[in-house]
């Protein structure tokens, strides 16, 4: 332990970057590419230890085997928490290995939910379940009545969303629709939320809540976003649809969660095939609604995109409700059109 000192790592460096994932690969671990402030600590030059943070999750952890247990983890995650101070952000994620629970717990960190590969903690100013009474008092959840759920990112709101929630809206008592809130699509979260709110306005029973950290995030699914396929997707998946059922549906009495089916999309195919597994476990229906198609073609936001792009505006209007269409003639939305790549 003498001698050792946290270094912070330039990461705009590519010579300093890339020293560290070098150092990462040892652990078969990666540098991920959300990452915006790493700490080392160097022994003779060289690093031994590592971790880093995206926001508020905290990752990237890699110590050295004559180092572990001594304590470096503390000096890791202290240091990550004294940034995350100066930023003026209170709450926390760590994504690790199942093995590594107990160090985490250790450390103030509680568990949310350990997939086979993966586990994912939080510590904080608040957790999920004050997270949950702050929805029921805001939205006037009646937790003793049952419901059904959707989480939808409408990127943008298409006539394939307005039919799900609708087909949803006829068979439930209230339908809760949870709007993605991350902001890393085309459409901004404000705009996407509006739209599906105005567009659902005439729905009595429907609510559309705003998705918030816990529910398709950078904490629980990062690769939803990157629509990557790899081997850490189907633990993301597991992740975000375990904490889906474990929490949302136990504490605010959902039953029942609708999807629609994606024949284009193999990252969301996949997260319906894990959703299905892990509400399972809870007791809670999986019902999957064959998609809203027009001239043969299911309708998706990304044909929609595609459309805008090439302004296709004819074509639009076939697949596009009023409020989106409106949205689109905004300076907002021209800017947004413009910009799609």
């Amino acid at each position: 332990m003498d001698g050792l000192q946290i270094e912070i790592i330039d990461i705009n460096n590519e010579e300093e970057r890339n020293e560290v994932k070098r150092f990462l690969n040892t652990f078969n671990l990666n540098y991920e590419k959300d990452i915006d402030y790493t700490v080392v600590l160097r022994e003779k030059g060289d690093i031994v230890a590592t971790a880093s943070k995206g926001k508020n999750i905290l990752k990237g952890f890699a110590i050295n085997h004559k180092l572990q247990g001594e304590g470096i983890t503390a000096m890791l995650v202290n240091s990550l928490l004294d940034r995350l101070f100066y930023e003026e952000i209170y709450h926390s994620f760590i994504f690790t290995k199942p093995e590594n629970i107990d160090i985490f717990s250790s450390l103030g960190f509680k568990l949310l939910y350990k997939a086979q590969k993966a586990a994912l903690l939080e510590s904080g100013i608040y957790d999920i379940h004050d997270h949950i009474k702050k929805l029921i008092k805001k939205h006037n959840i009646d937790i003793t009545k049952s419901r059904s759920a959707l989480v939808m990112n409408c990127n943008p709101f298409t006539k394939g969303h307005r039919y799900l929630i609708e087909k949803a809206s006829k068979v439930s008592n209230e339908v809760l629709v949870f709007v993605v809130e991350e902001d890393k699509s085309v459409f901004p979260f404000e705009s996407r939320y509006n739209m599906v709110k105005d567009g659902t306005f005439d729905l009595n029973n429907v609510k559309v809540i705003r998705g918030g950290e816990y529910i398709i995030s950078l904490a629980t699914f990062p690769t939803y976003f990157l629509k990557k396929e790899d081997d850490i997707l189907k633990t993301y998946t597991d992740i975000d649809a375990g904490i889906f059922a474990k929490y949302f549906c136990e504490e605010l009495n959902i039953d029942r969660r609708f999807v629609g089916e994606e024949p284009y999309c193999n990252v969301t195919s996949a997260y319906n095939d894990s959703l299905l597994k892990q509400l399972e476990k809870f007791n809670i229906d999986l019902t999957v609604i064959p998609r809203m198609s027009i001239d043969g073609e299911a309708i998706s936001a990304s044909k929609v995109r595609t459309l805008i792009k090439n302004g296709d505006i004819n074509k639009l209007e076939a697949l596009l409700p009023s409020v989106t269409l409106e949205f689109l003639q905004t300076e907002i939305g021209k800017e947004i059109a413009g910009d799609i790549t």
